[in-house]
């Protein structure tokens, strides 16, 4: 009898983790739709959890807080709805693609699938940083694993010698780190109404005639 006791516990630790799971990801959605429609002052952990169906004490104990929602929101939306990260998508291809060229078009191929989704939460954060002390930290700490990101991007570059002559790793670093803002999918996709397979083009094409050679 003793096996079949064990198996029916990891049956129920599996059956929590799984409803764990699923809470976590209706709290995210549930808050990422009212930060995005109300604003991040006008919207509190208590509603949150009533649009959410759950208690405030499950939010609390699952994010801490609200800046806490925002980052895992952020984290959710970086990484994707896939199991395979878009980061980790991103670092296997450079590796196995020796064309400068096709490394950053896949890099812009990569942001028309993270931007739209990150985008507008990084958006909310800067917006939300003028009078919130946690989120002016935050967007700081999530602008420097921005720029850490766009600095191994572009050592990959240099190291291989795919820079043009006198660019530097930084240059090239913030040439990526300026093309990748947020900013720049704000005035093109979400005011000029771009469409993001286009704002892919143009970034694309950018960052080829700006960091490689000729």
């Amino acid at each position: 009898m003793k096996p079949v006791v064990n198996a029916v516990r990891r049956y129920d630790s599996r059956g929590r983790r799984e409803q764990a799971r699923r809470t976590r990801t209706c709290v995210l959605r549930a808050a990422q739709r009212l930060f995005l429609t109300d604003g991040y002052a006008g919207t509190t952990i208590a509603a949150i959890a009533l649009t959410a169906r759950v208690s405030t004490e499950t939010v609390y104990k699952a994010f801490g807080n609200k800046p806490g929602v925002v980052r895992a929101i952020h984290a959710r939306a970086l990484a994707g709805e896939g199991p395979i990260s878009t980061e980790r998508q991103s670092d296997e291809m450079r590796t196995h693609e020796p064309d400068p060229r096709r490394i950053i078009q896949n890099w812009a191929n990569f942001a028309t699938q993270v931007t739209p989704r990150v985008a507008p939460i990084l958006l909310l954060v800067r917006s939300a940083a003028a009078s919130s002390p946690e989120l002016a930290a935050l967007w700081e700490e999530l602008e420097d694993q921005r720029l850490e990101r766009m600095t191994d991007n572009a050592r990959h570059l240099l190291d291989r010698g795919h820079l043009r002559e006198g660019c530097s790793l930084e240059e090239a670093r913030d040439i990526l780190w300026a093309y990748t803002s947020p900013e720049l999918y704000e005035r093109l996709v979400l005011r000029q109404g771009w469409p993001v397979d286009r704002y892919g083009r143009f970034i694309s094409a950018g960052i080829i005639a700006t960091i490689l050679p000729a």
